[in-house]
């Protein structure tokens, strides 16, 4: 599973942003069933930033937000991003040079295709 919390953030204030981002991203990987994150920048606009996490499943990530440290470090950042969609099923992977895997949604009885 994959949570993408986007941020516009403007140039005066992103030293503060990337700290605190850096404070909910470690907050976030002592959690259990966390996999993996990131805080990105895009190249084109830098005022635009999103932290990647990935997750074993909705509940893990879900469980992960009810955390005290999380509550303290991560919850009031990430009420800052975009009001959009953020959470994200796999559907589909490939490896580097590998086949196509399709997984079944959490979400139906079959896969979305």
């Amino acid at each position: 599973m994959l949570v993408t919390n986007r941020f516009v953030v403007d140039g005066d204030v992103a030293t503060t942003f990337v700290e605190r981002a850096h404070a909910a991203l470690a907050a976030l990987a002592a959690r259990p069933g966390y996999r993996r994150g990131e805080l990105v920048r895009a190249l084109d606009d830098p005022r635009h930033w999103c932290l990647v996490t990935e997750w074993e499943s909705v509940g893990a990530y879900r469980r992960a937000l009810g955390g005290f440290d999380v509550k303290v470090a991560a919850v009031p950042l990430l009420a800052e991003s975009l009001d959009e969609p953020s959470a994200y099923e796999t559907l589909a992977s490939a490896a580097p040079g590998g086949e196509v895997t399709v997984s079944d949604s959490d979400r139906a009885a079959a896969p979305y295709r």
